[in-house]
Order: structure tokens, then sequence, then C-alpha cells
């Protein structure tokens, strides 16, 4: 299972690094492995697509919102106060 934070960095890697978003489009495995993240070659599509990095970047910062206000959420719960 992957952290909130792996998907952080593959979806900042995604917007920011034409590099990675090459190489991930290349040979997603490959791509991920790098990062530390491991994916089975089984489940990776045979026609694969990226949204834009514009878009993805937009994503990112919903997810870093959604993210944070979860682990706000934890936080007052493991305190007894929400």
């Amino acid at each position: 299972m992957h952290s909130s934070s792996h998907l952080r960095t593959v979806l900042d890697k995604l917007a920011h690094d034409g590099a990675f978003r090459a190489d991930l489009a290349r040979d997603p495995v490959a791509a991920l492995a790098g990062i530390g993240i491991t994916l089975n070659p089984a489940d990776v599509p045979a026609v694969r697509s990226l949204p834009s990095a514009q878009r993805i970047a937009a994503d990112l910062a919903a997810v870093k919102d959604k993210l944070e206000s979860a682990a706000a959420m934890v936080l007052l719960r493991v305190s007894g106060t929400a």
C-alpha cells in the first residue's frame, strides 16, 4: 500500500517534471520504481495517456487541501476533542 506522500510526489512530478512524465509514459514500472513505488507490470494498461501538466497541478492542489483537512480531523479525533 502506498501513502498519501507517494500520491503527492507522483502528482508533483507529473505536474512539474517533463522528464518524469516522459519516463512514466515510456516505462511506468521503472519510472515509479525510481521514486520508491513498486508497480506490478501486470497492472499497467497497454494503452496509456496522461492528463496535461496543468490539469495535474490543479488536481495536486485539491488533493493537498483534502489531505490536510483529513489529517486535521484525525488529530482532533485522536486528541478526543472532536
